[in-house]
């Protein structure tokens, strides 16, 4: 069965670092996502009552939606499919709380004072020149940052989605909603204090 990659120690450096949230985002999504199709086939275990030298004389299509045992499914949501959702929303949601507080070790700040007293120095003649009254200022990291959550946030839901709706077709899971079972394995953990 397929791991889940594991968190990255939070720290707001680890969110201010884009490469580095992005490539965690991208390999979990990568593990268990992007190559569900190839986790829900695994746990298929073809050959249960032996094997039969008479079934290679002919080529049959594996019928792509072969029922898989209901207990390897529910062990795959639990042990891997779940924790990894929940590992990249806790990176989501840590990295958010990061954007939303106050950034006193921000590097650019500074920089954007001295562009923003440089703007209010200039002489602007839009009669001269149409586009001297343009003045963009440095986002600051913070923004960037939300920027960036606000994307991934929106790509983790169509990700979501697209898993879930591919485990419910091979699993015959009966919620309908990829955040509603995750909510209910979340409250199930929980009650069981783990």
């Amino acid at each position: 069965m397929t791991e889940p990659p594991i968190q990255p120690n939070l720290t707001p450096q680890f969110c201010f670092s884009t490469v580095a949230l992005r490539d965690f985002l991208r390999i979990s999504r990568g593990a268990i996502d992007d190559s569900i199709t190839q986790n829900l086939n695994a746990l298929v275990t073809p050959a249960q009552s032996g094997f039969d030298p008479t079934s290679t004389s002919v080529r049959i299509p594996r019928n792509p939606s072969q029922p898989i045992d209901p207990r390897a499914c529910r062990a795959f949501k639990d042990k891997v499919l779940f924790p990894s959702w929940q590992a990249r929303s806790d990176v989501l949601t840590y990295c958010a709380y990061v954007a939303t507080s106050p950034d006193p070790d921000d590097p650019e700040v500074a920089l954007r004072a001295v562009e923003t007293e440089k703007n209010r120095e200039r002489v602007v003649n839009e009669r001269l020149d149409p586009y001297s009254g343009r003045y963009f200022p440095r986002e600051a990291r913070t923004e960037s940052l939300a920027n960036l959550l606000r994307q991934e946030r929106s790509v983790e839901s169509i990700v979501r989605s697209r898993t879930w709706g591919l485990v419910r077709e091979r699993c015959g899971d009966s919620f309908q909603d990829a955040e509603e079972a995750l909510n209910k394995w979340r409250g199930e953990r929980e009650n069981r204090g783990t």
